[in-house]
């Protein structure tokens, strides 16, 4: 498990990524093909900024990106062209309402994550709530037939979350990258296809 580890810490470092997480990105794109030339993009929790590197190379330099994070992020793109980061807090009205003012969105993507405790209970209930709100915001900026993946933690009432996606979308499905350390909880929720409101 070490060793596995340390591979995905290593090639992260070989392709300067900061994190090896862009690898969980890389997983998703290459199973379902959410990211494509022309694309608008949100992406929530975006410090360090590994998974803004992939999906702007994914672009190609057609689409925008906005990135959304309490922390300023260690990538800096070579031009702002596609690229706008947004210092601002999830859950405030704030950053929602410029988050939404900029979209509509293709895809809206969270790696977002709480500031983990050690007490599993409280852990798990801080990424629901985290769910929930990008869920929230994903609902009020997508267009209609857009995407939305979410990192959520496993072990609660984390149900709910993809059964509401469920509700909201054509298609709905928990996924779990092999990048992901084999001990962690973490899932995604991926939701294809937006429904429309009714009428």
């Amino acid at each position: 498990m070490k060793r596995r580890q340390d591979h995905y810490a290593k090639l992260a470092k070989e392709k300067g990524y900061l994190a090896r997480s862009v690898f969980k990105l890389e997983e998703i794109q290459k199973r379902f093909q959410i990211i494509r030339p022309g694309l608008r993009i949100l992406e929530i929790g975006s410090a360090p900024g590994s998974w803004s590197r992939y999906a702007l190379k994914l672009l190609g330099g057609r689409g925008n990106l906005i990135a959304l994070d309490k922390t300023e992020p260690g990538f800096k793109p070579r031009t702002d062209k596609n690229y706008r980061f947004i210092r601002g807090d999830l859950f405030s009205p704030e950053a929602g309402e410029i988050c939404a003012g900029l979209g509509p969105y293709d895809l809206v993507l969270s790696d977002a994550a709480p500031a983990t405790s050690g007490n599993s209970t409280v852990d798990t209930q801080a990424s629901l709530e985290i769910g929930f709100r990008v869920l929230e915001l994903a609902s009020n900026s997508l267009k209609e037939g857009g995407c939305l993946v979410v990192k959520i933690f496993q072990g609660g009432e984390e149900g709910e979350l993809l059964k509401n996606l469920k509700s909201r979308f054509e298609r709905a499905r928990a996924f779990k990258p092999a990048a992901s350390r084999k001990e962690s909880r973490e899932v995604f929720f991926i939701g294809f296809s937006l429904r429309g409101l009714p009428g």
